[in-house]
């Protein structure tokens, strides 16, 4: 028993400072990523999604193999297992990204930012569906509550009609969710480390988007729009991915989900400090996906506590 108690203290003092890594990079990310819609906002009024996306893609590349150069780990040779970890990182990276674009220009941007902010409530179906966890019913009722309010968010409130934006918009909303739930989820079981996960997805990303705006063929941003759209890649995109996969690999997906569940509310707080409004109905709406996050992130916790 002795034993027992010698042992405990050294590996809750391990645990506890994984913990306090994990959670700076969590927080990280989420300072990062609640300026995200916002930035975005601005941009998204005198630019076309595919020029933004290139940006984004561009200042995200350009992190990555920034973090890439700075790493002592070497490269491994191109394989077939390789492919895994390269469709996580194009599926998280550009596909997250890209939907989450379409949505904000196709919808009222406070609304797509909350229906793409139900990832988390999409990882708690994957978990009981997958994961055998340990109370199903608390985490079951916590992500039918956020979905419900997701419904009250589509709805607006506005002249009784549902769907205020193009109906693609909120498609594209869910599937940046969808997106994001799926990296989420799939990240910390790689053991590819974060930047060679990350840097060949965006400069597939800057290939891509390279061609669609060349197809629309529109004058590009410069100046103040220019710089925007290099921090939308740098920041959001490429710092706040790197520190959120550094924070899952720290310690999954238990209390730094908590963390990262904050982000919808301090990305809506400062789209209405901007001037976005929400109607009571969507209000309701967004207190019941961000009340149901939270209680998710908590539950989630716990429960790895208890194991």
């Amino acid at each position: 028993m002795g034993k027992h108690r010698d042992r405990a203290p050294g590996r809750l003092f391990r645990h506890g400072s994984g913990s306090i890594s994990a959670l700076v990079f969590a927080a990280g990310a989420v300072a990062l990523w609640s300026t995200n819609a916002l930035v975005g906002k601005s941009l998204l009024a005198n630019h076309p999604v595919s020029q933004v996306q290139f940006l984004q893609c561009a200042g995200a590349a350009l992190v990555f193999a920034f973090v890439r150069f700075m790493s002592r780990e070497k490269a491994a040779p191109v394989a077939g297992a390789a492919l895994a970890p390269l469709a996580v990182g194009f599926v998280g990276l550009v596909g997250t990204m890209v939907l989450q674009y379409i949505a904000f220009a196709s919808m009222p941007v406070i609304e797509a930012n909350l229906v793409a902010y139900t990832w988390p409530l999409m990882v708690a179906a994957a978990v009981i569906a997958f994961e055998n966890p340990r109370r199903p019913a608390v985490l079951g009722l916590a992500a039918a509550l956020g979905f419900v309010g997701v419904a009250l968010v589509i709805s607006g409130g506005r002249d009784r009609t549902w769907f205020q934006g193009d109906l693609a918009g909120y498609f594209a909303a869910f599937g940046s969710a969808l997106c994001m739930a799926f990296y989420s989820v799939m990240v910390g079981r790689l053991a590819t480390s974060p930047d060679r996960l990350l840097l060949p997805s965006s400069l597939i990303g800057v290939a891509l988007t390279l061609v669609w705006s060349a197809r629309e063929g529109v004058a590009w941003p410069t100046g103040v729009d220019l710089a925007l759209g290099l921090y939308l890649g740098a920041g959001p995109m490429g710092l706040g991915y790197y520190f959120w996969s550094r924070a899952l690999k720290l310690e999954g997906s238990g209390r730094v989900a908590i963390v990262a569940y904050l982000t919808p509310i301090a990305s809506t707080l400062l789209l209405t400090l901007s001037g976005e409004g929400l109607t009571a109905t969507a209000i309701a709406g967004a207190v019941l996906v961000i009340g149901s996050c939270v209680a998710v992130g908590l539950e989630r916790s716990e429960a790895q506590d208890y194991v």
